[in-house]
């Protein structure tokens, strides 16, 4: 009798025991198996559509496109937009976007290496430019009509107003169905293409823009997985040291083939001290790095 019991308890505890691990992934519940494809169906819908009437806005408002863009807040209402119909899962997606009281020191380097990573990006298009074309496209501060502190500042809310809907929502999202770069990857495609003006250029520079959107999302979300205190912060800012720097040093903000190219070289090796180091880490705790998220979503 003992034996049949123990038979019975591990024919049952085993699918129960999984079933409780894909449940609780990270310490929290999923939702039904669908569910991640209609939040990410919806957010993506209203994320191009107030992106468009923003940008259609925009000459209207008088605000010039080098201090911020308006396209950029469409990824946040797109959040609001999800949370009015999923509060409590959107609740679940954004947590760790703000500062909290949770120590930083198991995450401190990472941090920091994400921060100066943007340099490096930078620094590798300015010799990439120098290599090609024999000179560096400086333009300083006082060549734009508004000083440097608003436009870093615009910078910085436009970057964050992107980065609450692909790094603090989309990307939890996905990482309940893929592992973390094969979300992060998917990420970047989209926030790529999310960009429609780039598909209207020469295949070469919208091809060297898509892999320097993948490649930086990669680098986002290796970088931000674990992190579970303001990331916001930490991807607009990476964010908005790209965009200064594209702005400041290079000419990757000018429909140039080449240096959009060298962006997206510059990005992907980058990028892949980042893998590298995943993939190190898999070998110490797989189920966090590179096993994808069981079958269920939240």
């Amino acid at each position: 009798m003992p034996e049949q019991q123990q038979q019975q308890q591990q024919e049952q505890g085993k699918p129960q025991g999984q079933g409780q691990g894909q449940a609780h992934e990270q310490g929290r519940p999923r939702a039904p198996r669908a569910a991640w494809a209609a939040q990410a169906g919806v957010f993506l819908a209203v994320a191009l559509g107030a992106s468009g009437m923003c940008g259609a806005l925009q000459p209207a408002t008088g605000i010039p496109p080098e201090v911020v863009q308006l396209t950029q807040f469409g990824p946040a209402v797109a959040v609001a937009a999800v949370a009015l119909l999923w509060p409590g899962r959107t609740r679940q997606r954004l947590a760790g976007t703000l500062p909290t009281r949770e120590p930083a020191r198991r995450t401190g380097g990472r941090r920091a290496a994400l921060l100066l990573t943007p340099v490096l990006i930078i620094a590798l298009c300015a010799g990439g430019g120098l290599l090609t074309a024999g000179s560096l496209p400086v333009t300083a501060p006082r060549a734009f009509a508004h000083p440097l502190a608003l436009v870093v500042a615009a910078q910085l809310l436009g970057a964050c107003a992107e980065e609450i809907g692909w790094r603090c929502y989309l990307q939890p999202l996905l990482r309940t169905r893929f592992g973390p770069v094969a979300a992060s990857a998917l990420v970047g495609v989209v926030w790529g293409l999310w960009h429609v003006p780039v598909l209207a250029q020469e295949p070469a520079f919208a091809a060297g823009f898509l892999l320097a959107t993948t490649a930086m999302s990669v680098i986002l979300g290796l970088a931000l997985e674990g992190v579970r205190s303001n990331r916001l912060l930490l991807a607009g800012g990476f964010h908005t040291l790209i965009n200064l720097g594209m702005l400041y040093v290079t000419d990757e903000t000018a429909a140039a083939t080449a240096p959009m190219l060298i962006l997206g070289a510059a990005s992907l090796a980058a990028a892949m001290p980042w893998i590298a180091a995943a993939r190190r880490a898999a070998h110490m705790a797989p189920d966090e790095i590179i096993v994808a998220t069981a079958s269920g979503a939240r």
